[in-house]
């Protein structure tokens, strides 16, 4: 096997030493995060070698990681030693470790491809969208309850409606007593059949419907219901929207024109795992429209990337359009959203960017807490590590290893980003195990709430719940994305060229 020695390009090792370097200017007392020369020691695994340089430049807590320090190794042999020591990037990332204990959202995926089309919002999946709880309060006895059928898919072609609940997968009822004593993986292959049930008397109960639904590759719409309430004189806009998906803000904007003229709006993310950042820049723009050019918010990234970039490079401001094509805006002054336990990361940097400009009625329960933002890294010395859709020729041959590393936070234009423990609610109202409603119906619980908050109505029975919904996981978080939010590749390649060309 030949040994593989590869260089990082001159800039990226200038930016390597960029916090280090001593106020002498001399080159000996500076350590580079990668020793050169030559060595004896063969390199076996060449993905680890990957991981590490990509992490040592991007992770977010880079300078916090011992085993990630630029003077971590003194010669290439002790490099090479230490990668292959580890079978596989992730194992070194666990093991080594190269994670901080705040991390809790970084994931790699053996093939890129597929994680490419997964942000795209092209991925496996039978288009059931559903939640396991417990069926009562400490037991380990979990159902799934339907939340919504994905059109256009194979669920949607099936007898099952929201607030279906099964019990069992292939006839084996399910159970959770810890992330690592459970049988949730029986819902992982692409084939199975549930089991439906009724919930009497604290337990599940088959009621006989069995049901095979069959995952397939295919687009998935994060729009799923736009319409118009006119109640008391009001104008009502409701928008549930699922996932930040930037292959369909087009489609997003559309619907923000159905919208146009509306006196308020409710803003539906309850299911909302997050995505792409510049999807979440232009769904604010699209609900206010007022603040064109202003700060929405500030990424925060490691000492090095921090230092290296400027202002411009670090901010993302409100747009009127997408790829010159412009923005239907409301141009409104306060946005009602439906949040809870389930929203995250991109859906919750939408909530803190317009904090800073406009009131934002929460309604629904308190937030996953994710303010982390991550990048698509593959092996790819050339574009400095970065995936790029557009040109995957520089990927090395051989490694379709793809990890998704937390690259910073992001804070608003008040410079509040301390929001781990996620949001709270303004007005607290849970979804039920047994009265889940009717999505998009005004009479629904959670939108019944939103509307009250609007024009004034009271209810009764909606807030409080005998028998609420306490996620174990959701189908969202069984996908490959997760409940991830992440930056587009381009943005920081473009701010990574400019170093280099200054």
């Amino acid at each position: 096997m030949m040994r593989r020695l590869r260089t990082l390009p001159l800039y990226l090792m200038v930016l390597s030493l960029f916090v280090i370097s001593c106020e002498d200017n001399d080159d000996n007392n500076s350590t580079p995060a990668i020793p050169g020369g030559s060595g004896s020691v063969e390199l076996v695994q060449t993905q680890n070698e990957f991981v590490w340089r990509g992490l040592n430049l991007y992770y977010f807590w880079q300078q916090d990681t011992p085993n990630l320090a630029d003077s971590r190794f003194n010669t290439l042999d002790e490099f090479y030693t230490f990668l292959n020591t580890y079978d596989d990037p992730e194992t070194m990332f666990n093991e080594a470790p190269l994670r901080n204990q705040d991390d809790r959202f970084t994931f790699f995926n053996e093939d890129y491809r597929v994680l490419a089309n997964a942000q795209q919002g092209v991925f496996k999946t039978n288009g059931l969208s559903f939640v396991l709880t417990r069926v009562t309060s400490g037991s380990s006895e979990i159902v799934g309850v339907v939340r919504y059928v994905n059109n256009n898919t194979d669920a949607s072609s099936k007898d099952v409606a929201r607030g279906d609940i099964f019990s069992a997968v292939n006839g084996t009822p399910l159970f959770f007593n810890s992330s690592e004593d459970n049988n949730l993986d029986l819902l992982d292959p692409d084939t199975y059949t549930l089991n439906f049930a009724t919930i009497e008397n604290g337990s599940a109960v088959s009621n006989g419907k069995n049901i095979e639904f069959t995952k397939v590759e295919q687009d998935i719409n994060p729009i799923l219901i736009t319409k118009t309430f006119d109640i008391g004189g009001k104008s009502i806009g409701y928008l549930m929207y699922n996932r930040f998906t930037s292959n369909f803000d087009d489609e997003l904007n559309t619907a923000f024109a159905s919208l146009a003229g509306v006196d308020e709006l409710i803003l539906d993310m309850r299911y909302n795992p997050g995505g792409s950042v510049r999807s979440s820049v232009r769904l604010a723009s699209m609900i206010t429209g007022q603040f064109t050019g202003q700060l929405m918010l500030r990424q925060r990234y490691n000492d090095k990337l921090q230092e290296a970039f400027s202002e411009a490079q670090v901010t993302d401001n409100f747009v009127d359009n997408i790829s010159g094509t412009s923005l239907n805006s409301l141009g409104l002054e306060k946005v009602y959203v439906i949040a809870t336990d389930d929203t995250a990361s991109a859906s919750e940097l939408v909530i803190n960017g317009l904090r800073a400009y406009i009131d934002v009625i929460h309604v629904g329960t308190t937030t996953v807490g994710k303010n982390e933002f991550s990048i698509t890294l593959v092996d790819d010395v050339d574009n400095q590590y970065i995936f790029d859709r557009t040109n995957t020729s520089g990927i090395a041959e051989g490694n379709l290893w793809a990890i998704q590393p937390l690259l910073g936070r992001n804070e608003n234009a008040d410079g509040f980003s301390d929001y781990t423990g996620g949001f709270s609610p303004n007005v607290t109202s849970e979804e039920a195990l047994t009265n889940l409603g009717i999505l998009g119906d005004e009479n629904e619980p959670l939108l019944a709430t939103a509307l009250a908050q609007i024009t004034g109505a009271t209810i009764k029975g909606i807030r409080f719940v005998k028998d609420p919904i306490k996620p174990i996981m959701s189908s969202d978080h069984m996908t490959i994305l997760k409940d991830d939010m992440y930056i587009d590749g381009d943005k920081i390649k473009d701010a990574m060229l400019e170093i280099k060309e200054n």
